[in-house]
């Protein structure tokens, strides 16, 4: 078992959900940190701890990333942190698995599951050893306490209540 540091240069979560029930906005959290466990030649090995720096979310629109940040959505004050523990692992390919376990967002931990694909080892022009993963899956934001919307004329809201989200991680191998 190899243990690997996740590299926040050139790590980024990722999430889209619609706005005014027409398009998708998409965002980005750009500080991920963690550790990931595996050796690389079993997938099941895999084990991960993530965590994201919840002021650094963008999406492009200032205003609206404040209010992402506010106490409405994200409220970083209070809980600057989300939070990703893997608990399980089921293979589902050769180098792909369903990573379950416990996610963080605003203070509430739900059970979750991501569809990861798991790439590497390889070795970098710069001599580190590096791994990838990446990972998707959908949530219902409501889950985690964020629940500001506006309703519409149409009976319908102005935001989604299905984020997608992904996470693309590289690591290195600790020495």
């Amino acid at each position: 078992m190899s243990n690997w540091t996740i590299d926040p240069d050139h790590s980024v979560g990722a999430f889209s959900l619609t706005h005014l029930m027409v398009v998708k906005v998409h965002g980005q959290l750009n500080k991920v940190s963690g550790v990931v466990h595996l050796d690389p030649a079993d997938v099941l090995s895999l084990s991960v701890e993530l965590e994201i720096d919840a002021s650094c979310i963008s999406t492009g629109v200032q205003k609206r990333d404040d209010h992402l940040r506010s106490e409405e959505f994200f409220n970083v004050g209070k809980h600057p942190v989300i939070s990703f523990k893997s608990a399980k692992i089921e293979r589902t390919g050769f180098n792909r698995c369903k990573v379950s376990g416990a996610l963080t967002i605003c203070g509430i931990t739900k059970e979750t599951s991501i569809e990861a694909t798991v790439s590497g080892p390889v070795k970098s022009p710069f001599g580190e050893t590096c791994i990838g993963i990446s990972g998707c899956t959908v949530i219902n934001r409501e889950d985690f306490g964020l629940t500001w919307n506006v309703p519409l004329e149409n009976n319908g809201l102005m935001v989604g209540k299905y984020v997608e989200i992904s996470v693309n991680v590289e690591a290195d191998l600790k020495v």
